[in-house]
């Protein structure tokens, strides 16, 4: 017997079970090792195989559980059988056994027939489901994914200003497939909030928990447990006297509990403290308290430090609030045919093109990548997708980061014909050279899969960004939207205002240095959290090296 390419022992046929139980786990080991897929929430597109791994465990369990209802069904039958008996035979004991047939039955009842009730009933049947689970489960999320889609969840509902009823219940624009959170799902995003020191998220959470608890939903979270947390977080974010309302409620419902108690009397201590230093300034301080309560959001970015210096504007920029062009600026945008000066490949297929902004001029392609050639390189891409990493501005190194949750692959124009098309195409409507570019990246976004701000080319700080590469900066950046997206997944450039929306098929293309070899900073860009949807975006970034007669320099900094 031989399994692939790996050693398989030999086995006679009463082993044979066995051999191809070990090949299989061998096989499966191989698998795993090469294959296995990490940091599961960071592409929606290999999340769809979990799926087929829990129907195959549903399949599993089923047939479980048709085993044990079936031997179920068996022992019932025999105590059934003998309820009646023993009762009749009870009533006379000894004139029942003066027959000799029912003296001989009771005799092999007690000295057989139990003692195969006995294996039957000590027989186990979860040796398949438990089996299958064991195997499949190498292949499970792991905490990390569970509190990386928890996160994505927050960050959703601050991006997109969701209050935690809509979430819960299921609201999303652009949803097809409508799913709500229980009390229990409430509570655990509440807790791993919590366990970040988020205590605005805490409370949101923990509240949406309580208030269907409330509503009479069952669950195995009580309400003092949730109000535990709840009046903490309150607490923590400086509303005393809240968190000591909440701390009496926990008291009526369990009068022993024995930090519910500390916390009693120490909230009535800070209170009545707070309310002695606040009896001279009463009318300054409740204006303070109540801008307190609404930059609640603001006071819980500056305890963790929030590193992104214009969050607000992103997030607008994300939710449509973007800046509108004048109609002046907006009367120079236009939607046309191109050839790029008469390119031979384009004279007969002009290509669409429209103006997306005018200062970085942004153009968007229409119908410029195909289905088919879509789905040829999302096949190639998929078996290879990794975590996406950026390179660490300081040591050079690659490195995930938070801010960054997608998986991406590298596909050469060598490997296959469809991709060195699409290269070809790429340097027909641009002009530019595409032997020193990058390879076609491709990527797929997470649950709220996002990059947020950023520059595609390497700044002055950074002169050591692409020298292994030998090509120079980034000097362009070709990006395909490779499928709609329902809700979010917005290409917005936070410094000028712009926002281009995921379409399938289309394609968008900025430079990112000035002619004469400097940066343009108004390109700094991010793509928005995915709310709703499946964003697959492919990209080729373009190098300086082989443009010197493409796009000859300027000798004017900015132009």
């Amino acid at each position: 017997m031989n399994c692939g390419r790996l050693p398989c022992w030999t086995f006679t046929s009463s082993r044979t079970s066995l051999g191809m139980a070990l090949c299989w786990y061998l096989l499966s080991f191989l698998f795993h090792s090469l294959y296995a897929h990490n940091d599961f929430f960071t592409s929606i597109g290999q999340m769809t195989d979990l799926l087929y791994t829990e129907k195959d465990l549903v399949t599993s369990l089923k047939e479980y559980i048709i085993q044990e209802e079936n031997k179920l069904e068996k022992v019932k039958e025999w105590a059934g059988k003998l309820d009646s008996l023993t009762i009749t035979a009870t009533q006379d004991p000894e004139g029942y056994l003066g027959h000799p047939v029912n003296a001989f039955k009771l005799m092999k009842r007690l000295n057989s027939e139990w003692a195969d009730l006995e294996s039957l009933v000590l027989k186990d049947t979860t040796n398949g489901f438990i089996s299958n689970l064991t195997l499949q489960r190498q292949f499970f999320p792991t905490d990390e994914d569970q509190t990386g889609a928890a996160k994505a969840l927050l960050r959703l509902q601050d991006t997109y200003q969701l209050s935690a009823y809509t979430i819960s219940n299921g609201d999303l624009p652009g949803v097809v497939h409508k799913s709500q959170m229980t009390v229990a799902d409430c509570f655990e995003l509440g807790k791993i909030a919590y366990s970040e020191a988020d205590y605005y998220h805490t409370e949101l959470w923990m509240a949406q928990a309580l208030t269907q608890l409330d509503e009479g939903e069952e669950s195995t979270i009580d309400k003092v447990t949730v109000m535990d947390y709840l009046s903490y977080a309150i607490y923590q974010q400086g509303e005393l006297e809240r968190a000591l309302e909440l701390t009496k409620r926990m008291l009526k419902l369990d009068p022993n509990h024995q930090r519910a108690n500390g916390n009693l009397k120490y909230f009535e201590f800070q209170l009545e403290k707070q309310r002695k230093a606040e009896s001279e300034k009463k009318e300054q301080e409740d204006k303070k308290k109540e801008k307190k309560v609404l930059d609640k959001r603001d006071a819980q970015r500056k305890r963790s430090k929030d590193p992104l210096p214009e969050r607000k504007k992103y997030e607008m920029l994300c939710r449509g609030e973007g800046i509108k062009l004048t109609p002046r600026r907006q009367s120079r945008l236009f939607c046309r045919y191109f050839d790029n000066n008469r390119n031979p490949r384009l004279l007969l297929a002009p290509v669409k093109q429209e103006d997306e902004w005018d200062r970085p001029r942004i153009v968007r392609y229409h119908d410029i990548i195909s289905d088919s050639e879509i789905m040829t390189v999302k096949e190639l891409a998929k078996p290879r997708l990794r975590r996406a990493t950026i390179s660490n501005p300081t040591t050079g190194v690659l490195e995930t980061a938070p801010y960054r949750i997608s998986k991406s692959a590298w596909l050469s124009g060598y490997e296959h014909s469809t991709i060195e098309k699409i290269n070809q195409r790429i340097e027909d409507i641009t002009g530019l050279e595409m032997d020193t570019a990058e390879e076609l990246q491709v990527a797929n976004y997470g649950v709220g899969g996002q990059y947020e701000p950023h520059f595609d080319f390497g700044r002055k700080d950074e002169p050591d960004a692409f020298k292994e590469l030998g090509t120079g900066n980034r000097i362009a950046t070709w990006l395909f939207y490779m499928s709609d997206v329902s809700a979010g997944g917005a290409t917005v450039f936070t410094d000028v205002g712009a926002a281009v929306w995921p379409k399938k098929g289309t394609a968008v293309f900025w430079y990112n240095l000035f002619a004469s070899g400097e940066g343009d900073y108004s390109t700094r860009h991010a793509a928005c959290p995915v709310l709703v949807g499946n964003k697959w975006v492919s990209n080729k970034w373009i190098h300086e090296r082989g443009q010197e007669f493409r796009r000859p320099c300027d000798i004017s900094e900015n132009e």
